[in-house]
């Protein structure tokens, strides 16, 4: 067992975000702010996570034959099923995961964890469990947002639940520099990513807020996008092959040329798929000269939609090349709520902008990277006086530069908050320029009506994170007290902000994925047609219908694979409002959504 342990996760972290070390506290301002708001003052005892002993796991549904054959393929010692190593990888890192975790409901919980050291041990194991009908839950840094390493119910022909862990599958396998061609595992962390590719001078550019946790796997999985997507793009853009295991074997993607024209892309059905089709084993992904030069800069417009409209003209007129790598507008509430947390230097922002005339601004945060001082500087030059002909006016770099350096922070700002009894998370979509004003509307109204009932105050802001020629995506962030029943007050955001998207000619996630909590929307999304040339797939690929049973597409009644933990069959698919109902009566006897 003491090899296995090697792999295993920070027992500290179980019912929370990331490095066990990282510092989970609020400073002043942030808690004056929450007061002043709110009406939420620090509690003298916040809440505690239940101890790791009085987590309540499922029933195991695993049979002494399937484990045994998991066993035969990657060791006994690779086959855990300690309480520590199921908890502390049981289920994702939503507000609805953490919550139930921190209140004793380990029910996302596989059965084991099963850690495969290569390729063909990923393949055999899928093989073992199409035979034995175990579900796989693929995993990598955990980091899932939308319910999508959430465990099936074992009631539907299901003989337990495997939670494949990817993290022994690390490495870089080839990397080309003439090409610009890297090879990597699944397992690999963003960080890990970037050590192997510095020393050749190259980079992913990949920086998800996730950055420290996440994996190569997961990002593609999820058609992930980061901070700086704007000027690096994305990392399934830039997939040019990859292999794929599948319960009924391998798809291979080879990269032997820089484009091709023979027939549909096959990467697209894997991309973005969520472990529903199979395990990618590694991919190969074009990579980036390493930059060794950075400007930052800030600018307040007089509004949302005047920043918005800078954006454009940078994006359609100045175009890749020119338009700052990192582009971050947030709207005024957000902007209200970021200098505020800034305390005495925020403040000073805050009433420059005034004496500017920028009564209730709104703050673009710009980077640029580059190798070569001279162009980044012209880049600079270029986007600023772009924007300031659309409006802007300048403010000190140091506010990028500070963002910037607590740009991984937000996800344990949220474990504070639950501890303190407060509600705060974030969603996301994108639409076209032409539509984003009113959609930003839109959405945040159905947050803010979700939220405010029965007295309760909330906050909600947004900002846009990633722009696109033909448009840009919205980041909400909302913060509110507990209601009683915290899930269902979560729960009735989720549906409202979703039914909105939708609405409002949106899509239902622009690059947290689909998991289970999108699945009736991105169905939707997808419509009648799309939804069964997936299963089509899908029965190719896994015809028993054992991986991550429940994500990205409800299951194939034919298959019947199970229903997700929170009870809802998935023989059916729910209108969003349905599925809300589905949702509050299963919270009875489960404290499922």
């Amino acid at each position: 067992m003491a090899e296995a342990l090697t792999h295993s996760i920070p027992r500290s972290v179980w019912y929370g975000w990331g490095d066990p070390g990282h510092d989970r506290t609020l400073p002043p301002a942030a808690w004056t702010q929450l007061r002043r708001r709110l009406g939420v003052r620090p509690l003298s005892r916040p809440r505690r996570p239940v101890d790791l002993a009085d987590v309540r796991l499922p029933a195991s549904g695993l049979t002494d034959e399937g484990r045994a054959a998991l066993e035969s393929v990657v060791g006994a010692r690779h086959v855990l099923d300690d309480r520590e190593e199921l908890i502390s990888r049981a289920g994702g890192k939503s507000w609805p995961d953490l919550y139930r975790l921190w209140t004793g409901d380990g029910r996302a919980a596989a059965d084991v964890v099963v850690l495969p050291g290569d390729a063909d041990e990923v393949a055999r194991v899928l093989a073992v469990c199409a035979e034995h009908r175990i579900a796989v839950i693929p995993r990598g840094g955990g980091t899932s947002v939308v319910g999508g390493l959430t465990r099936p119910a074992d009631a539907a022909g299901l003989r337990g639940v495997a939670l494949l862990d990817l993290q022994r599958l690390d490495r870089m396998l080839h990397c080309d520099p003439i090409s610009r061609l890297a090879t990597f595992q699944p397992g690999l962390r963003g960080p890990d990513i970037e050590a192997a590719l510095h020393p050749l001078g190259l980079t992913l550019g990949h920086y998800p807020q996730s950055h420290q946790e996440a994996t190569f796997g997961g990002y593609l999985a999820t058609r992930s996008a980061g901070q700086a997507s704007t000027g690096y793009g994305r990392p399934d853009q830039h997939v040019v092959g990859l292999r794929l295991a599948a319960p009924t074997g391998e798809l291979v993607i080879e990269p032997r040329t820089p484009a091709s024209a023979a027939g549909p892309r096959l990467l697209d059905l894997v991309l973005g798929s969520e472990g529903a089709f199979g395990v990618i084993t590694q991919a190969t992904v074009r990579v980036q000269p390493l930059p060794t030069e950075k400007r930052h800069g800030a600018f307040m417009f007089d509004s949302y939609d005047q920043g918005c409209a800078a954006l454009r003209v940078l994006a359609q007129d100045l175009g890749k090349g020119v338009i700052p790598d990192v582009c971050r507008l947030s709207d005024e509430e957000e902007t209200a709520v970021n200098l505020g947390h800034a305390g005495r230097a925020g403040t000073a922002m805050l009433r420059y902008a005034r004496l500017r005339g920028r009564h209730r601004p709104a703050l673009l945060i710009c980077v640029w990277e580059g190798t070569d001082a001279s162009t980044l500087r012209a880049r600079q030059r270029a986007s600023e006086r772009a924007l300031r002909r659309a409006g802007g006016v300048r403010m000190p770099s140091v506010v990028a530069t500070s963002w910037e350096k607590h740009r991984f922070d937000g996800p344990y700002a949220r474990d504070v908050l639950l501890a303190h009894h407060v509600l705060a998370d974030t969603l996301e979509t994108a639409t076209t320029w032409d539509n984003l004003g009113a959609l930003h509307d839109r959405v945040g109204a159905a947050i803010r009506g979700a939220l405010e009932v029965e007295g309760r105050r909330a906050v909600v802001m947004c900002h846009v994170s990633h722009v696109y020629a033909a448009g840009a995506s919205l980041y909400y962030s909302f913060v509110s007290p507990e209601a009683a029943d915290p899930l269902a007050q979560w729960q009735s955001v989720k549906d409202a902000a979703c039914a909105a998207i939708i609405e409002g000619g949106g899509t239902i996630t622009h690059h947290h994925a689909v998991g289970r909590d999108h699945r009736t929307w991105a169905e939707e999304e997808a419509g009648d047609l799309g939804v069964r040339t997936l299963r089509a797939v899908k029965r190719e690929l896994d015809p028993v219908g054992v991986m991550n049973p429940g994500a990205l597409i409800a299951v194939d009644p034919s298959t019947k694979a199970g229903t997700d933990v929170a009870g809802r069959s998935a023989a059916t698919t729910p209108t969003g409002r349905d599925a809300g109902a589905a949702a509050s009566a299963s919270r009875d006897d489960d404290g499922g959504r």
